[in-house]
């Protein structure tokens, strides 16, 4: 097994003032365009807010398809109202036919038909670089999706991604197997491969006595582990929709799937250690930051 380490230059907060890199925005060149279709977080922590300002601090114009609207913070998930599939898909389509994207990722997909009308969407649009997040549980632990709806995402979504983005509570939903242990988390992704996408990253951030946070990424080649060091604070609330939406702006902006992973997975460790308390239970991480 390979373990796999890259460089990022990353945009930040820098004495309370954002300093723009133009090596990350540069004047006059490409805009480059990233979609995110999930649910909007009303506590600003994870879903649309999160994937937003990831795409912004990769040098990315974020697009949104929002499915679902929560009323959340901190702590807890109070409600939910999930929007139409007819509705998701009108906001798929006023994007993509006028301004288009190079890259899209999912989140939180509560509904059959909201499943339905994103995967439309995706073949309508032709949109090849797909980053599938599985959300089915928040991180204060509460149900976001139903059996029926997992199954419709496994069957339609997943052979539509070009990698699929489970943490270890949701690979272990998916495949029906408890995972503890790194040869856990590889027999998962080689398991959850056979559902047609290009490839899994297994996230092992709350794997059992391992000193390092440790992702599995398997493309039905070769297995890479892309590691760093475990970082103790409990402000980790959006981390999931984080690391899939730097995928997606780093696939956006040309980089190759392994390598965008590799600067995706280095990029929301900076974010955790320059996270922030915030209300009484579980903060955002630093989308904006200079190390």
């Amino acid at each position: 097994m390979q373990s796999v380490d890259y460089q990022i230059q990353l945009l930040g907060y820098h004495t309370s003032r954002m300093r723009i890199n133009e090596d990350i925005w540069p004047a006059g060149g490409k805009v480059f365009k990233a979609l995110t279709i999930a649910g909007s977080d009303s506590g600003g922590c994870a879903g649309i807010q999160a994937d937003l300002r990831a795409f912004a601090a990769l040098g990315v114009h974020g697009l949104t398809a929002i499915t679902s609207v929560t009323a959340q913070n901190t702590r807890q998930v109070l409600e939910v109202c999930n929007l139409s599939g007819r509705m998701v898909s009108s906001q798929i389509d006023a994007v993509m036919n006028d301004i288009g994207a190079d890259a899209a990722k999912t989140g939180m997909l509560a509904a059959p038909e909201i499943i339905e009308a994103a995967a439309d969407g995706v073949l309508r649009h032709g949109i090849n670089r797909l980053v599938v997040d599985p959300v089915m549980v928040s991180t204060g632990g509460d149900e976001l999706v139903s059996k029926e709806a997992a199954a419709i995402m496994v069957g339609k979504l997943f052979p539509l991604a070009m990698v699929i983005t489970p943490n270890l509570d949701e690979a272990s939903f998916l495949t029906g197997s408890p995972i503890r242990t790194l040869q856990d988390m590889k027999t998962a992704s080689s398991r959850l491969l056979e559902s047609g996408a290009g490839a899994v990253l297994v996230k092992g951030g709350h794997l059992e006595d391992s000193p390092e946070s440790i992702d599995l990424f398997y493309d039905g080649e070769s297995y890479l582990e892309f590691r760093s060091p475990r970082l103790e604070t409990s402000n980790t609330h959006g981390s999931g929709c984080t690391l899939a939406a730097a995928i997606a702006a780093l696939l956006a902006k040309g980089n190759g799937l392994a390598e965008a992973v590799g600067m995706a997975k280095q990029y929301v460790t900076g974010a955790i250690r320059n996270s922030y308390s915030l209300g009484k239970g579980n903060g955002p991480l630093g989308h904006f930051f200079i190390d």
